[in-house]
């Protein structure tokens, strides 16, 4: 039987990218028209224009964020001769790619436990530390970026690195005029559903240093600084020129975006009022971007049931912890009964800088009137 389509869906993209044109078709037509879909004008300077915006020195357009986090830590580890199994420290609670890329980089993953802020928690990173670690990955899951001025000063205190996973916070502000994306190396995502989407897959490594930017555009390029001449063993990673020329259409609209979802979340904070629904960082709608506005429910089955029985999509961001992902169950084991609570009660509602506001305050109503039995 045919699916029954949502009258609020979790996010329609086609609204989404409707809200760019005629520019965004423009783009593409022009660079079809061009004749050079690969390492091209789109790209050069949608590089540079991420970096400025981010307050990056350097920008390197990749394939995906898996690429974008690999190439990051394969870079370290070859400038900075880490050894293969050396380890990197990173959240239980985070999409799977964080921990694939540690592993695609020949790392041996190490977890720690999360704050209720969804967040990487310092203090259990630090405890985390051997003498075998050689970075910590804080991730800014769901728009709000981490605690970074501590992570810093841990990791400074260790000598390691910090390879920022920015998958999720597009245009985040770290702390006043400092954006998410300034930091040593920091990978970015532009999977279509991401506040800065692509038409595609895509992704972006940026940094301040010139060595590790140039080293990672190295292998992204099959190892080669000139072609057929590979010093190293790399892959291909290549942001398109298509790809890179609807970013720089959507880039200057970010902010506004933000703030529209900013806007919606305030409502969604201000609105729901359900003893047995959290809602997000204790109300406050100003430090996240808040690619996704996730609620806790220790009834989430129920509640999501519920929206769905009146329309609402919602979705499940994560469903499982790291180290209770079959691929990482040997791996990583441990305990992580944060990262547990939230992966058993997280649930994701819409939020996108086309949804109404009376299609919000509908589903912070609905969540209200949600009967379950205690």
């Amino acid at each position: 039987m045919p699916q029954t389509v949502p009258t609020i869906p979790f996010l329609d993209l086609q609204r989404v990218n409707a809200a760019y044109e005629p520019m965004l078709s423009d783009a593409i037509a022009r660079t079809v028209a061009s004749g050079w879909y690969l390492n091209g004008a789109e790209l050069a300077r949608f590089e540079r224009e991420f970096a400025a915006f981010v307050g990056a020195e350097y920008c390197v357009g990749v394939g995906n964020g898996l690429d974008a986090l690999t190439l990051a830590l394969l870079a370290l580890k070859q400038l900075r001769k880490w050894e293969d199994g050396d380890e990197v420290i990173l959240p239980a609670m985070t999409f799977v790619a964080t921990a694939e890329a540690v592993v695609r980089a020949g790392l041996h993953p190490i977890l720690c436990d999360i704050t209720p802020d969804f967040l990487i928690n310092p203090a259990a990173a630090e405890q985390a530390i051997t003498p075998r670690t050689r970075a910590i990955i804080p991730v800014h899951l769901y728009g709000k970026a981490c605690d970074m001025q501590a992570l810093r000063t841990i990791a400074e205190r260790h000598g390691l690195a910090l390879v920022e996973d920015a998958a999720q916070a597009h245009g985040a502000w770290e702390s006043k005029g400092c954006r998410v994306g300034s930091g040593e190396v920091v990978a970015f995502s532009f999977y279509p559903g991401k506040n800065l989407g692509a038409l595609g897959d895509g992704g972006a490594v940026v940094t301040r240093h010139a060595d590790l930017a140039r080293h990672i555009r190295t292998l992204a390029n099959y190892g080669a600084e000139q072609k057929y001449e590979h010093r190293f063993h790399g892959m291909n990673s290549r942001l398109d020129e298509v790809q890179a020329a609807a970013l720089r259409v959507k880039l200057p609209h970010l902010d506004a975006d933000n703030a529209r979802r900013q806007t919606l979340a305030a409502i969604y904070s201000r609105e729901i009022k359900h003893p047995a629904v959290r809602i997000p960082y204790g109300g406050a709608t100003d430090s996240s971007v808040f690619h996704i506005y996730p609620v806790l429910c220790k009834h989430r089955a129920a509640l999501q049931q519920h929206l769905s029985a009146h329309g609402v999509q919602t979705l499940v961001h994560y469903p499982h912890p790291i180290h209770r992902q079959g691929a990482f169950a040997g791996l990583c084991p441990g305990s992580f009964p944060v990262a547990e609570q939230v992966a058993a009660e997280c649930l994701s509602l819409p939020i996108s800088p086309v949804q109404t506001a009376e299609e919000t305050h509908t589903i912070a109503t609905l969540i209200n009137q949600f009967d379950y039995d205690a």
